[in-house]
């Protein structure tokens, strides 16, 4: 494994004790469209943007693109950026900024509006992500040269198209917004990280340089 020593310690003692002999063989078929999109783009010596796209880029769509570039980093991959949006802005959940505080990012709240902007640090001396709810088409994000990737069900369904997408691709997930307000809602968050976290692991490791 060409794995980058030099992260937060909290985070690599994470990613190290995923297991992903755990995801399943049909999950696996699902990854592979990534793989292949990522493997291409890295043998042809390009940048690979990835925008995960969500209903509301609150929760699994965030989850993705924080895990994902985390997994680029500590695998090595220095050519790739990773995006979040939504088919609709509203805000990014607080509960996803405890679970990955939990999982050791150094998270900073640069503003306190309606839809808060967050400094997201996954490395002593990498530029920060910059989290927080937009749209999928947000000038933030790229408009062409970009892998399209939906992470729930209703936003594949809205997003039939993604206007400057070289390939668009399905990996969705439950969401964890069903257990707001409930006994399980830090448990269940915490699942669907780990479990995002995973395949991105899953993922990146598949990469050869």
């Amino acid at each position: 494994m060409n794995f980058n020593i030099n992260g937060f310690p909290e985070i690599s003692s994470v990613i190290q004790s995923l297991n992903v002999e755990l995801i399943s063989t049909e999950r696996k078929l699902i990854l592979q469209d990534l793989v292949d999109f990522i493997q291409l783009k890295q043998d042809d010596e390009e940048q690979i943007r990835l925008n995960f796209i969500c209903t509301h880029n609150s929760r699994r769509s965030h989850l993705a693109q924080v895990w994902a570039q985390t997994m680029a980093y500590y695998f090595k991959l220095n050519n790739v950026t990773c995006y979040s949006g939504g088919t609709e802005e509203t805000a990014l959940f607080p509960t996803i900024v405890e679970r990955l505080r939990n999982s050791g990012f150094k998270i900073e709240k640069l503003s306190n509006q309606n839809n808060p902007v967050y400094s997201i640090k996954f490395g002593q001396n990498e530029h920060p992500i910059i989290g927080f709810s937009k749209k999928f088409n947000d000038d933030f994000n790229p408009k062409t040269a970009f892998a399209a990737i939906l992470t729930c069900n209703s936003a594949d369904e809205a997003c039939p198209n993604v206007a400057g997408a070289e390939k668009r691709i399905a990996i969705t997930y439950e969401d964890p917004k069903l257990f707001d307000g409930t006994s399980q809602q830090t448990e269940k968050y915490e699942e669907r990280s780990l479990q995002i976290a995973t395949e991105m692991k899953y993922v990146f490791s598949k990469i050869k340089f």
